[in-house]
């Protein structure tokens, strides 16, 4: 699974770009027309999730593993939702816009895997899918609970909706990736 790199410039502008999004979105405010010339935002080839956080306590977190735009677009997509769309929890609201720190997590395209033990804590993702079921879990969730493979695996199934061993089944495909973490600095 391939590395990604955006510059520490191109990072700092995404961030710059999701907080804007949510402080717009949730204001009220239409979004603002953007021109990006940021070769590293204009790509692709990266699906992104963007996590919203007010302290330890998560406030949305949503993305796509399948691009269809560029980058920023994804960003600017996902930031609302995370502080609209995410069942979890309640929307965003205007009075804690300045306790929630932004992360995005810039995926690379899914691989199929044939051995999902040999995949790294902490280095990967898991995308499951068995039928209509479908999870999805970022590398560092593992981390966060200190889970080794096996565990990681039978959470992304339960995440799924699925049985926690249906990642052994024949059926169901088990693709990794791996993530740039790009946290906002508050």
């Amino acid at each position: 699974m391939e590395a990604i790199y955006i510059p520490p410039d191109s990072q700092k502008r995404l961030i710059y770009f999701a907080r804007q999004t949510l402080e717009s979105f949730v204001l009220g405010k239409g979004g603002q027309e953007v021109k990006i010339e940021d070769r590293h935002l204009l790509t692709t080839g990266y699906g992104a999730f963007v996590s919203l956080h007010r302290g330890k306590e998560l406030r949305g977190c949503i993305g796509t593993c399948f691009p269809t735009q560029p980058l920023y677009q994804i960003v600017t997509e996902m930031t609302e939702a995370a502080a609209s769309r995410d069942h979890r929890v309640f929307p965003v609201s205007a009075n804690e816009l300045a306790d929630i720190a932004i992360e995005i997590s810039v995926l690379s395209p899914l691989e199929l895997v044939r051995d999902p033990l040999s995949l790294e804590v902490g280095k990967h993702g898991l995308h499951v899918t068995s039928g209509e079921n479908r999870g999805v879990l970022l590398p560092q969730v593992a981390t966060q609970y200190s889970w080794d493979m096996a565990t990681f695996l039978r959470q992304t199934c339960a995440k799924a909706g699925l049985p926690e061993n249906a990642w052994k089944w024949p059926e169901t495909k088990v693709m990794g990736f791996t993530a740039l973490i790009i946290e906002e600095k508050r």
